[in-house]
């Protein structure tokens, strides 16, 4: 163990999301998006108007302060840094004929900004920040035009930042849908989403991903287009068949998103999934086609927790988690929030993910959400004394390397998130990611400023050692 030796051209590096971090929500033309009218987490009441209530309104100021942080991302010397673009910033109602060059600016500014910090950019082009006049008017992606909405407003960045990004990500963490469908764009306020509803809406953005993926690869043949889910390792409460087997069907719900986006196809065993819930959609031929021919070229996933499955879960303790909950496990210790802290799951998925579809592989999300207590005396150079984090990051690194070990191609590891931002299922700023913490605060108060925390010094070291160094 002590001989291995990350390759040289490992991606550490930290991701973030336009709305949770940008803020300036009405500044430089943007449109409201779905996340500026859930001001307590998308399980919480949606209102149609913004409210002072929700954080996300603001950020943690990265609109305003990106180039300061960045400086700090490069201090810690980032090789990756993930970013989504605010869809309502370039279409800010989502259907317009011509984009926001205001928005389209702020972007050119930002990639400008990530290449000169020696950083390199990986876009997502929707991260939960669909425009709100798209659910409003047309009922999110259970309407087919979405496609071509979304389509466009994607063909517009690729061309722009053609020059800027090579590495893309369609859909930030897909399959949430089935459990969060407003965050995925679904209407849930104004109308009961049927499980074909549901479906129809997974398939529309199943073809529409496919379709950014030929355009972008037309653009630029260097493109590397990816696919996102939010992995969880799925195991049985209990070794009775009858468990396992429960737990194996949940976790095939999961695998459906990447067997159709990075081999083309659904797989088989959805349709007696469908015949048994009597769950009935509408597929061309030509969407076939374009799934097939249109595969992602690797496969990024975000990694918080396993999930523990019963055929009869009433009989067991529920457990808390990041949307796919599950039940409790008692072999795992949990965080301030009740995710279940869970390393040696994270090579489980590394080596189920490419052992069924044999691409690359990026761990797009990771960390611990912990409300962190700014020192007093801050003589030692750090503001934070965050010691449960490294730990968990430590921890969850060990488990890579072990994959990379077993074999596993392993593009990178991006932690969750760099700086501390605004939490999306909680709608909190007190559950804290980052390595540096941002003086904001659950009542809308705090100044921005920016401090580090003793694991940015950490990360710093580990990348300098490029993961020799983890202690």
């Amino acid at each position: 163990m002590k001989d291995f030796i990350f390759k040289k051209d490992f991606l550490w590096g930290g991701s973030c999301a336009a709305n949770q971090c940008e803020g300036a929500y009405n500044i430089g033309g943007k449109g409201l998006s779905i996340q500026d009218v859930a001001p307590y987490g998308p399980k919480g009441e949606i209102t149609l108007t913004p409210i002072s209530a929700n954080l996300k309104l603001k950020g943690n100021d990265f609109y305003h302060q990106y180039q300061n942080d960045l400086k700090l991302l490069q201090e810690m010397g980032f090789k990756m840094l993930r970013i989504s673009i605010a869809w309502s910033r370039i279409f800010p109602l989502g259907d317009e004929n011509e984009p926001n060059e205001a928005g389209l600016l702020f972007y050119d500014q930002l990639l400008q900004e990530i290449r000169k910090h020696n950083m390199i950019p990986l876009m997502t082009l929707s991260h939960y920040e669909m425009p709100l006049h798209l659910m409003q008017k047309y009922g999110g992606w259970t309407n087919p035009k979405l496609i071509d909405f979304f389509v466009k407003y994607c063909e517009v960045v690729l061309k722009r930042y053609k020059d800027f990004v090579n590495y893309w990500i369609t859909f930030n963490e897909i399959n949430s849908i089935l459990e969060m469908p407003y965050n995925s764009g679904i209407d849930t306020k104004n109308k009961k989403v049927t499980l074909s509803d549901l479906w129809q809406a997974i398939h529309y953005q199943f073809v529409a991903s496919a379709k950014v993926t030929q355009i972008a690869h037309k653009i630029n043949p260097n493109n590397k287009i990816g696919c996102m889910v939010l992995a969880m390792p799925t195991y049985p409460i209990t070794c009775n068949p009858d468990d396992v087997l429960a737990a194996k069907q949940f976790e095939n719900q999961n695998y459906v998103f990447l067997e159709v986006q990075a081999k083309g196809k659904y797989p088989y065993y959805l349709k007696r999934y469908f015949d048994e819930n009597d769950i009935k959609i509408n597929i061309n031929p030509s969407d076939l086609e374009i799934l097939k021919n249109n595969c992602v070229d690797f496969i990024a996933f975000s990694y918080y927790m396993s999930v523990t499955y019963a055929k009869d879960p009433c009989k067991y303790k529920s457990g808390e988690g990041n949307i796919l909950k599950g039940l409790d496990n008692p072999y795992l210790q949990k965080s301030q929030w009740g995710w279940q802290i869970d390393p040696v799951g994270l090579r489980i998925v590394l080596n189920d993910f490419y052992t069924r579809f044999n691409k690359p592989l990026l761990i797009a999300e990771n960390g611990l959400g912990a409300t962190d207590a700014l020192l007093e005396d801050k003589s030692q150079g750090y503001a934070v004394y965050d010691e449960y984090r490294i730990d968990y990051l430590r921890q969850h690194i060990i488990q890579v390397r072990n994959a990379i070990q077993d074999g596993v191609d392993v593009m990178g590891y991006l932690a969750w998130a760099p700086i501390d931002l605004v939490s999306m299922t909680t709608a909190q700023m007190s559950k804290r990611y980052g390595f540096v913490y941002v003086d904001y605060h659950d009542d809308n108060t705090g100044s921005f400023v920016r401090y580090k925390k003793a694991s940015f010094y950490w990360y710093q070291k580990v990348i300098a050692s490029n993961g020799t160094d983890l202690d």
